[in-house]
């Protein structure tokens, strides 16, 4: 689907339906020369979610479909979003061939003003458009072909402009999540980073192999790929501003491809959902997708260590010690709880490659998340305030809520009593499991600002709220990642 964004027409062009956003207690804003039967508008109270769909009997729509937004002190990007979402799919299942989504002054108003709404209603449309059928043979045609926002005020075409990149961002992101292990591999990964780097002339990729990882001394993330086939890969893509950077920001995802768990082998249930594990990874490309199209004054890297964790003869065992990049020795007391091993190398390399202002890690880390805060609030450890309110405020923003949680010392220390400099994880009483695997990465970040977020739960598994969320992945973090870059702006 093709979406564009036009100024408010003072006569509407024809379209096959026209989408009215309207809040309650409001007579909907229809454009001059659009009529309904007196029944339709009448009937519609703007409850939020509530559609009224109705054949126009004057003007150049041939159907309007009226969207409810419920109170206006209600209103917010996230309802003008859904809005949008609900508007797409309605299109699509009554076969129009085209859309436009009408947002009047008063609406554009609402909701953190102009620019927010015009944002939140382009995320809107495409994320609720998406479809993931790169694994069928024969996709299904779609039957919408284009979309675009109307609203008046340059604010809300800035807002427009920026959401369709985002939205893009985020399914881009979707589509890596959703393939399976056997078509998004560790080279497959790098090859879709490579791909984003001849998007943009300001970002460039590098893609290191086991012998290069191997002479900068990685041995956490090359003792995960033991027991693979599939060679592992740190993809490392930069990203450079028009202007003067201010400053340079590392974001890194875990890329595990799919995990079955290695020696501590995982139960065979849900084990195909494995193929999200590489959803912080999706997440940092998804950002970069986005960088290709949004200036931000940074100098942006962005690490995704990429491999499989499968058992066979030569894979880790537990109890096994491998060194990492810093010199650190690990102990690998469970081979499940790997993720924290690749990504403790990505991190080591940031600091000693990139030597950022500030790192970001994304990882789908614990089970023990999400019995903690569920499928709908990703866990934030911080070690700075601002930087904590930085990603709540964006995350509040982008309609993907993060919750913060402690670092403590205490597990840090539990993790030094095995034989080696760290366990991989803390001892059974200490309880925490998302606490230890945040305290474990903590000793890979030395002093710099860091913060890791926890996406087990909201990577996937989310209840369906229009524009995502139901079966298959959900691009947790990439639109997260943007909008706090800009912010920072």
């Amino acid at each position: 689907m093709k979406l564009t964004h036009k100024p408010t027409p003072t006569t509407l062009p024809r379209t096959a339906l026209l989408a009215v956003l309207a809040p309650e207690r409001s007579r909907p804003a229809l454009p001059r020369g659009v009529e309904l039967p007196p029944a339709a508008l009448r009937t519609f109270k703007g409850e939020f979610r509530e559609i009224r769909l109705a054949d126009a009997t004057r003007g150049s729509a041939a159907r309007v479909l009226l969207v409810g937004l419920g109170p206006r002190k209600a209103v917010d990007a996230e309802r003008v979003r859904r809005a949008a979402a609900i508007a797409v799919q309605k299109a699509e299942n009554i076969g129009a061939a085209s859309l436009a989504i009408l947002v009047a002054d008063d609406v554009a108003k609402l909701g953190g003003g102009a620019e927010d709404v015009g944002c939140a209603a382009s995320e809107g449309a495409l994320m609720g458009a998406y479809r993931y059928d790169l694994g069928k043979s024969k996709p299904k045609p779609r039957k919408l072909k284009s979309a675009c926002t109307m609203a008046r005020g340059a604010a809300f075409a800035r807002g427009a402009r920026r959401g369709r990149v985002l939205g893009e961002a985020n399914c881009f992101a979707r589509d890596l999540q959703n393939q399976a292990g056997n078509q998004i591999t560790p080279r497959a990964l790098a090859a879709a980073a490579q791909g984003l780097a001849r998007r943009s002339a300001r970002i460039t990729c590098r893609a290191l192999d086991e012998a290069a990882m191997k002479k900068l001394g990685m041995g956490l993330l090359l003792g995960v790929s033991a027991g693979s086939r599939e060679p592992a890969r740190l993809i490392h893509l930069k990203y450079r501003p028009k202007g003067r950077s201010k400053g340079r920001v590392a974001l890194v995802g875990k890329g595990l491809t799919f995990d079955a768990g290695g020696i501590s082998l995982k139960p065979s249930a849900r084990m195909d959902e494995m193929r999200y594990d590489m959803s912080g990874g999706a997440a940092v490309l998804g950002a970069f997708h986005a960088l290709a199209s949004i200036d931000v004054p940074f100098e942006v890297h962005g690490i995704v260590p990429s491999s499989e964790n499968l058992p066979d003869g030569g894979a880790t065992k537990p109890g096994d010690v491998h060194r990492a990049l810093d010199g650190t020795t690990v102990e690998v007391a469970n081979t499940d709880a790997e993720g924290r091993l690749i990504l403790a190398d990505a991190l080591a390399y940031a600091v000693k490659k990139v030597a950022p202002d500030t790192i970001i890690d994304l990882a789908t880390l614990t089970g023990a998340v999400v019995v903690g805060l569920g499928h709908e609030v990703t866990g934030l450890f911080a070690t700075t305030t601002k930087l904590r309110d930085a990603l709540t405020r964006a995350g509040e923003a982008v309609g993907e809520r993060v919750w913060p949680l402690p670092l403590l010392d205490e597990h840090l220390e539990n993790l030094k009593s095995g034989p080696a400099d760290l366990r991989n994880i803390c001892t059974p009483e200490m309880g925490g499991g998302s606490i230890a695997g945040a305290s474990f990465l903590s000793h890979f970040v030395g002093g710099v600002e860091w913060c890791h977020l926890d996406i087990a739960g909201t990577a996937w598994g989310q209840k369906n709220r229009d524009y995502v969320g139901g079966t298959g992945g959900t691009g947790v973090g990439a639109r997260l990642l943007i909008r706090t870059l800009l912010d920072r702006a």
